[in-house]
């Protein structure tokens, strides 16, 4: 092994599933984070998982979903950064949390939260010896096609009207 060496990792989900993937520095992450999910939305499903950076290095998961929690942890562990999070939500849209979240005092920041394809990149190396990752940033869904007209202003005023989010 080099230094550092860079991996893309494939965020595993469901086609329509959104989800956060940030930073903290902290254990109590994963119960601070779902005291904000519950309060926010309290019919809201999530799993959370956050990748320990020292002490016993382990994946911890908090959720009220055992299948959210499953893919939270799977995709924690496959991407492995110390001190990242990541949350799979279901009947709730991050929209709805993010802000909570950013509140939370361990957070450090947030790399995505999104439904789309996503790959992460990941930059791996030895501490000591010992394994060590740190997320670079990530690929959220697709690159731009043009530049959009008064059909596509028209299509995404509507839209947001729509779903709610705009009068």
């Amino acid at each position: 092994m080099s230094d550092v060496d860079l991996e893309i990792v494939d965020v595993d989900k469901p086609e329509d599933m959104n989800f956060i993937l940030g930073q903290s520095h902290f254990i109590k992450t994963v119960e601070d984070i779902y005291e904000v999910i519950v309060s926010s939305v309290p019919g809201a499903k999530f799993g959370i998982a956050f990748c320990e950076a020292s002490g016993a290095c382990k994946v911890r998961v908090e959720g009220n979903d055992e299948k959210l929690m499953s893919i939270a942890s799977k995709n924690a562990k496959k991407i492995g950064a110390g001190h990242s999070f990541i949350i799979f939500l279901k009947d709730c849209f991050p929209i709805n949390v993010l802000n909570d979240i950013k509140q939370v005092s361990e957070v450090c920041r947030i790399f995505c939260a999104t439904a789309n394809p996503t790959k992460v990149v990941v930059a791996r190396s030895k501490i000591d010896g010992k394994s060590a990752a740190g997320i670079l940033g990530v690929i959220d869904g697709f690159s731009p096609e043009g530049i959009e007209n008064s059909k596509d202003i028209s299509w995404r005023k509507t839209f947001l009207r729509d779903i709610g989010y705009k009068r």
